[in-house]
Parts: C-alpha cells; structure tokens; sequence
C-alpha cells in the first residue's frame, strides 16, 4: 500500500493539475497539504502579504477544501516551512514521498532543496505554464532573449499546449491523518471597496476554482474576447480586462483550460484580433516563467540580469509614492486603489511602476517588493519580468520603459473620471 502526500503550492485547483493526477495514479492513500508560510517582513520593512492578499488566498484554500471533501478526501493546513512540517507528517502517516508543482523561482526553488535534504522523496512536476518547455524548439539556455522572438517563433512552429486534463478521482485519506484534519478556521475578509475593479469578497470574485470557472464561462458567453484588445487598457471597472490574472496566479484556474475554451468560443463565434490578444497574453505568462527557468538567481541581482550597480532609492520619497502621495494626480489614484482594493490595471501598474523607477528615481525592488505585499495577483515571475523590463534590466534591449504620467493622463483618463474616483483614500 502505497501513501503519499500530495502538497499544494501556487495550484489550487483539481482540474488540469498534472502533478495531483500523478499522485492519484500512484498513491493508495493520499493526504493533500497545504503549507502557509509564516508571516515575513520585507527588507523595506512592510509586510510581504496584506491582508487583504491573505484573504484572497485563504478563500482560494476554502474552495480547495470544499472541493476535496466532496470528493470524500480533505485538505491538511499547517504553517511554517515546507522542511519544518512535511518530514514529521510523513513519518507520522507513513507517507513514503512528496508529490507538488515544480516553481522556478528561488524560494521556492530552495524549498524544495531543503525538503530533499531531510531525505523525503520529493516528485515535482512543472506545469504552471500554458506550453509545456519540452515542447519548445530551444532548451531553456537558449530562449530568446526578447519576447517577441519568443512568440515569433512559437507561432511560426504552430506550438500548441497539450489538452487540459479532467479533476482526477482521489484516493481515501491515510488512516492515520483522518484525526488531523480540521476545517479551515474562519477569516474576517475586508469588505469591498465599491469603486474597485475586482471586488473581491463579493462572491464572484473569492479565489475558490469554482469562481474561476464561472468567471471564465461567463466571460466567454457574453463575447467579451472580441472587444479584449480595445478594452484592456482601461482604468475602471471589470470588464475592460479578462481579470484571469487573479486566479492563475493561485493556480485555482490553469492556463491551459483559458486556451481551451477561447479556442472553443473562436470555433463558435469566429476568430478575430481582439480573441487573439488573450493568447498574446497568455505567451507572455509563459515567457517570464520561462525566464526563470533560464536566469534563476540572476533576476534578483539589485542591478538586474546586467548586474549593475545598486539603484539609488529615497525611503521618504518611496512612502510618499506607497501612500498615493507623490503630488501627481494620476500616480496617487493609482496607489489608493492598489492599497484599497489589491488589484490595479496593466497600464495603471506600468504608470506607477515607470514613474517610481525613472521619475522619483528609487530602487526597482522596492516597488516590486509593494506590489507582492499588495497584489491580489501576486506572481513572483510576472512580477520580477515586470518590473525589470520597465527598469531597463531584463533582457530587452530598449533599456527600460518610460511612461510620460501626463501624456498617459491624457490618453488614458482623459475626462478625469478615474483621478476623480481615486481623489481620496
């Protein structure tokens, strides 16, 4: 008899879950897992999760739970690291391996280190991106270095992501860990803003994998991929963006099934530029993951990927750019909503993040550092891509990315409606 414990990381969700599928194959007891990391405190001296990020996450968890009970199994939770708690379980279920999702990036990366060190077999699976890395024409040393080479050549070799599996059938709990489940405790969420564009708690916008799935069918059924491309630069509101973002990120949703269905509706409704923009978006996902397959350690290098020196950073100035308080109207609005709701547009992160970076000339990092404390969205990988490619210390050649707040005031908010909403705390 065979007994596994399968541990949940940034995958939230039974469908398409590679990783749990192959614990399920191999195990005849499985016990899920998840571990919460302890509370940390950033090197800028913020916390690096907010509560409201924490509590996007902890109603991602109840889904996962209620989930995994129907189907007669239950989720462990324990806190702390993953070496501190998984050996001692093991030993206590007679668990004779880990199964979890491979992550590329450096903490999670010596997670997984040390957790081999303890001597537990540990089987690790990668499948957080949309296009599996042995189905592309390069190894990971070799991608290119710019995005678009990337995707140029993905579409020109007709790469397609294989099928989406279904929710695996669960094996029974250990008989030894039915005693140590216990139902998630309950957490006071903090009430939605009414001006925000993801309103979380409402319920159609907890992190559970079944209000990913609703949202993404009803997204599709009232066509709203055909209007994607001339939308999602907008300010306010839900609907100017997919906010599939929110729900990969904790891996309660998988991008492979996004695809699935958006090739579905395209066979249904017909193909247009605007439908093709989500799977641009969904390769350039794909392209930071993939980076960290490639640089590692080297992404986090103060001076990025060249290994510059240090940036230079004012701690005043950054706390006046955190609190929404740098005197420039559009810049302010935008770091209310952040702190106020968790969730901020592509463009409006592009804004905020080039004017702290080339305006108010601080350090990169601790701008990146804020968006993971308070990014409902928060991924590691997407985050870093980010913030260095507007720094100029990624891999495109440009040298960084400049946005003009005025002119982007001007083109983007051009009646003043989003300065106005976002004019107070």
């Amino acid at each position: 008899m065979t007994t596994l414990i399968y541990c949940f990381r940034d995958d939230l969700r039974l469908h398409d879950n590679p990783a749990l599928t192959a614990a399920c194959q191999q195990a005849d007891h499985l016990l899920p897992v998840y571990v919460s990391p302890l509370p940390q405190t950033s090197r800028w001296g913020f916390a690096r999760m907010s509560t409201r990020r924490s509590a996007f996450r902890h109603s991602a968890l109840q889904g996962l739970a209620s989930a995994l009970q129907q189907q007669h199994s239950g989720l462990l939770l324990a806190s702390g690291s993953l070496a501190s708690v998984l050996p001692a379980l093991a030993s206590q279920i007679g668990a004779s391996a880990i199964y979890c999702e491979d992550i590329a990036t450096p903490e999670e990366q010596d997670e997984l280190t040390a957790l081999r060190a303890s001597g537990l077999a540990v089987e690790s699976f990668w499948q957080s991106t949309l296009l599996a890395p042995d189905s592309l024409p390069w190894a990971d040393a070799q991608l290119p270095d710019q995005f678009t080479r990337f995707r140029q050549q993905v579409e020109a070799a007709a790469i397609q992501p294989a099928a989406p599996l279904p929710p695996p059938s669960l094996p029974p709990l250990p008989p030894a860990a039915r005693q140590l489940i216990r139902p998630l405790a309950a957490m006071d969420y903090p009430p939605a803003d009414p001006r925000s564009s993801f309103p979380f708690p409402q319920a159609a916008f907890v992190g559970s994998e079944a209000a990913a799935l609703a949202h993404l069918a009803q997204y599709l059924q009232r066509g709203l991929p055909h209007s994607y491309k001339a939308t999602r630069n907008g300010l306010h509101g839900i609907d100017y963006s997919s906010k599939f973002s929110t729900w990969l990120a904790c891996g309660s949703l998988s991008a492979r099934l996004v695809l699935q269905q958006l090739h579905a509706f395209e066979a249904e409704h017909g193909h247009s530029d605007s439908s093709y923009w989500l799977w641009f978006e969904l390769l350039w996902r794909d392209y930071f993951k993939l980076l960290q397959r490639q640089h590692g350690r080297r992404l986090y290098h103060p001076g990025g990927l060249p290994q510059r020196a240090s940036p230079p950073h004012n701690p005043a100035v950054f706390q006046r750019w955190m609190a929404g308080q740098t005197g420039h109207a559009l810049i302010d609005a935008g770091m209310r909503e952040l702190a106020s709701t968790g969730y901020l547009g592509n463009r409006m992160r592009q804004i905020v993040a080039s004017y702290l970076i080339h305006e108010l000339q601080c350090d990169w990092r601790a701008g990146a550092a804020w968006f993971e404390a308070c990014l409902l969205d928060y991924d590691c990988s997407q985050n870093q891509g980010n913030w260095l490619y507007l720094a100029g210390l990624g891999t495109d050649p440009r040298g960084g990315r400049r946005f003009n707040p005025d002119k982007q005031a001007a083109e983007y908010d051009a009646d003043g409606d989003y300065r106005q909403l976002w004019s107070q705390p």
